[in-house]
């Protein structure tokens, strides 16, 4: 509606008002908001029959209808009255409960507060009543040291003959009332502390006697008392022996001693600053030990530690290492107890955990089948995955791991061990890792008994587990297996046919023959050895075999003998150590766990550990880390010790071979001698056979001239970690042209020697073959010699690439082409499909139908990793 209709339109009507709202906020706080507020133009509704009657004069009008808005009917409107004074009735209970709740919360602040405030007063008051109680406590101790410093005064001076006797009792009897003030209990300090608790809140309460007040009465009786001082204090006249013992013209404490001896005697009182009982600990002692690391395990401070070396004549820091006798008597003197520990006792967490029966369940037995490779070992191992394994995932085996399981017809399951030789099996055997729980010797039929086999059964007698004799190849005509036991009794090997105890089986790999009765005569055999594990224990297992993978990094293959190998332990193998990210099983599905007799390969080695080594799960991440280090220092100490009967010629010879490795000096400076040790720990780890990082010389401190003289001798670049070169060895530096760098973090640090040692490696020449060309004929030419007319088959020959003469897909000769031409023309390349002549440089025994190969070489930078 329009204003030209003579009706207004509904709206918030009038001008806002102002005024001022009080906000109350947490701990008492308040704040006053100035806000505005606009009424609402609410339509009331006139009474019944004020505004005459309707239609008729039967119902009675709601307002005037000229007024109201088009459109709205007396029950519209009778709605929007009734609705209105419903939410006019809701708005009044909506405000009396908020005024409820903020009187609520404004009581509950209020209660809050008086409870600060009452906790705040009674901490006051404690610990005024502890400060009066203290101080009490320090005057009776400094008055009854005055009258003892006092009495012994009197006697020297009776001794000497300085003072007189009634002097001497003068001050005796005065010493003696000062002590006993000073044992007397203090029940007016405490007195006093109770009445000025009780009377803290009013004004006109009055304060509890204060201590300074009787010290400084005292000091003025003793300023009265004192001879040969004037009325101002000052000392006047000479300074006799009988004046300096009686304490005259001494120093006096300074106000900061006594505010310190006040607060200790305060500590004291509230139970703080009190000395623990020293403990006497029973301190694990190696070989050798760091000072830092034997102040650490003794408890005690690194600077004493030291301080007592020093005593006893050797001037070490806390970085030093010292030898054991040494550290025994440390220990001794600071009372402690020495206990005598090897290194090899880090090994002690991986010891064999006695397993109890209830906890030992069945597991499959573990298979290794030997024998020589001319009698159908690996034959036989195909045939047995093929006859148990489903014809889908036939070919999902992955071939390259050296254990697999398969399932008899029966339903159990056998774990095979495919061991690529004597050496790693016997290896295998002697680390006592008891992998193997059965032997299947393998014999071919119509070859009998060979020398590898005696030596495979001797190697499964060395191991003392259980054999069974395999007759193989019995489907060729020649096969005779009687020949077979016959000669296995020349070798102490009586198979049940010959009344022995040994299983004999006849199979054919080629034609699957028997295969049923061997897995059957395995299950026998592992039923009579009742062969059982706990799971529940922390696993150990062997590595079958390992390698370094480009994409996984180092890759173990590991047969689980005890426990159960889950992903996240930690794990030290041989001198590896390692935390499994992944377990893959013998088909290269990702599994969570791996149990007894289950082989799986362990991604998350930190290096690549030798066939042969026993995982050993441990608890922590240290030590792993501790037994690995043992294990590599044993392993480099043991070298050491082979190599150190050397001869002159072997020296000479390894000089000889030192010298083709690129080296890069450097010189190390740090801010202690923890950093320095750490930095050139890590440079000697980088590089590889071709370039290694020689440190010349690492110390602490600031840069200085000779280190700036010692690298230019050695064209050495010098680092600094968080210390600068001083003024004149910059300026050296700069005129030499001797390189400083400096550094703060040492990742930054090891990452720019490598990217530096990376600049010495010899480029990597790779090959590409471009092309392949075969001779047709040979022809005979006066001054050239040999010209072969060749035919390019594949790709392009070209004159500036290197070729290879291949006779029956043998390399007999790698050159340089001398010549190539087409149509009597010195051409650079020929295209595949056309003729052209060749020449090599230097040799000329070329026939027709050898194949040339045409290859180029590039050059690859590399980069240590």
């Amino acid at each position: 509606m329009s204003d030209t209709d003579g009706k207004k339109p509904l709206g918030l009507g009038g001008a806002p008002r102002s005024g001022q709202v009080k906000q109350s906020f947490s701990h008492g706080r308040t704040k006053s908001v100035v806000v505005e507020t606009k009424r609402k133009r609410v339509v009331v509704p006139t009474k019944p029959g004020a505004a005459g009657a309707g239609a008729g004069g039967n119902q009675p009008s709601l307002g005037d209808p000229s007024k109201r808005p088009a459109g709205i009917t007396d029950a519209e409107m009778e709605r929007r009255l009734a609705a209105l004074r419903a939410a006019k009735a809701r708005e009044a209970e909506d405000a009396e409960r908020r005024a409820e709740e903020e009187r609520q919360r404004e009581e509950e602040r209020q209660r809050r507060r008086e409870e600060i405030e009452a906790k705040e007063r009674a901490d006051r008051e404690r610990e005024e009543a502890l400060r009066l109680k203290a101080e009490e406590e320090e005057r009776a101790a400094r008055e009854a040291a005055e009258a003892k410093a006092a009495a012994a005064a009197a006697r020297k001076a009776e001794i000497l003959g300085t003072r007189s006797r009634a002097a001497v009792q003068a001050e005796e009897k005065a010493a003696e009332a000062a002590a006993t003030e000073a044992t007397q209990p203090a029940a007016a300090p405490r007195a006093n502390a109770n009445s000025a608790e009780e009377t803290r809140g009013g004004a006109s309460a009055k304060a509890p006697l204060s201590p300074r007040k009787t010290d400084r009465e005292r000091e003025d009786r003793d300023r009265d008392s004192r001879k040969g001082k004037g009325d101002d204090g000052r000392r006047s006249g000479k300074l006799t022996l009988s004046a300096a013992l009686e304490g005259e013209g001494g120093r006096t404490r300074s106000l900061a001693a006594m505010k310190r001896k006040q607060e200790k005697a305060r500590q004291k009182a509230m139970g703080f600053g009190q000395k623990a009982e020293k403990q006497s600990r029973d301190v694990q002692l190696p070989e050798t030990i760091v000072v830092s690391e034997l102040a650490n395990r003794m408890a005690e401070r690194a600077a004493d530690v030291v301080k007592s070396l020093m005593k006893m004549g050797m001037m070490v820091t806390m970085n030093q290492t010292i030898d054991a006798d040494t550290a025994e008597l440390v220990i001794d003197e600071f009372g402690h107890k020495a206990v005598r520990v090897s290194d090899s006792d880090v090994e002690q967490v991986i010891d064999t955990v006695e397993d109890k029966a209830e906890d030992l369940q069945p597991r499959p037995p573990i298979v290794t089948i030997m024998g020589h490779v001319d009698h159908g070992k690996t034959s036989l191992l195909d045939a047995i995955r093929k006859t148990n394994v489903v014809s889908g995932e036939a070919g999902g085996i992955t071939q390259h791991i050296g254990a697999y399981q398969v399932r008899a017809a029966n339903g159990s399951l056998i774990s095979f061990l495919d061991t690529p030789g004597h050496a790693a099996f016997t290896s295998m055997r002697a680390r006592g890792a008891q992998v193997t729980d059965i032997v299947v010797l393998v014999v071919a039929a119509d070859d009998s008994v060979m020398p590898q086999t005696v030596e495979a059964i001797a190697h499964a007698k060395a191991a003392k587990v259980p054999m069974i004799v395999a007759i193989n190849k019995c489907d060729k005509p020649a096969a005779n297996p009687q020949k077979v036991r016959t000669e296995l009794l020349q070798h102490e090997v009586v198979v049940e046919a010959m009344s022995g105890d040994v299983q004999d089986v006849e199979v054919s790999a080629l034609t699957g023959k028997g295969l049923d009765n061997l897995l059957e005569a395995i299950a026998l055999q592992a039923e009579v050895l009742e062969l059982k594990a706990n799971p529940t224990r922390a696993a150990m297992g062997a590595v079958i075999e390992a390698k370094l993978d480009v994409g996984r990094g180092p890759v173990a293959t590991v047969l689980v003998q005890n426990g159960t190998l889950r992903k996240g332990d930690i794990f030290v193998v041989g001198e590896k150590w390692g935390k499994v990210r992944a377990l893959l099983s013998d088909k290269g599905e990702p599994v969570d766990e791996a149990g007894p007799s289950v082989p799986v390969e362990v991604l998350g080695l930190n290096g690549t550990p030798e066939a042969g080594d026993v995982l050993n799960v441990v608890e922590t991440e240290a030590q792993a880390r501790e037994i690995a280090a043992y294990r590599e220092q044993a392993a480099k100490d043991k070298r050491a010790a082979a190599g150190a009967a050397t001869t002159l010629e072997q020296l000479m010879a390894k000089a000889k071979a030192d010298a083709d490795v690129a080296e890069l000096p450097v010189l190390v400076k740090a801010d202690v001698q923890g950093s320095s040790e750490a930095i050139v720990q890590a440079l000697e780890k980088v590089g590889n056979d071709e370039v290694r990082v020689r440190v010349l010389h690492y110390g602490v401190g600031a840069i200085t001239d000779s280190d700036v003289g010692l690298a230019e001798a050695s064209g050495a670049a010098i680092i600094g970690f968080n210390v600068r070169a001083n003024a004149t060895a910059r300026s050296a530096a700069q005129q030499k042209g001797v390189e400083i760098r400096y550094y703060s973090i040492i990742y930054d640090l090891i990452d720019d020697i490598k990217k530096a040692a990376s600049g010495l490696l010899k480029a990597e020449v790779r090959e590409n073959f471009i092309g392949y060309a075969r001779i047709q004929e040979v022809f005979r030419i006066t001054g050239i010699g040999n010209v072969a007319g060749c035919l390019v088959t594949e790709g392009v020959a070209r004159r500036s690439a290197g070729v290879r003469l291949l006779r029956d897909n043998v390399v007999i000769h790698e050159g340089t082409l001398k010549t190539l031409k087409r149509f009597k023309d010195e051409v650079k390349e020929v295209h595949s499909g056309q003729e052209c002549g060749m020449a090599f440089e230097r040799y000329e025994d070329i026939r027709a139908n050898d194949v040339i190969e045409i290859f180029e070489r590039e050059e690859i930078q590399r980069s240590l990793t």
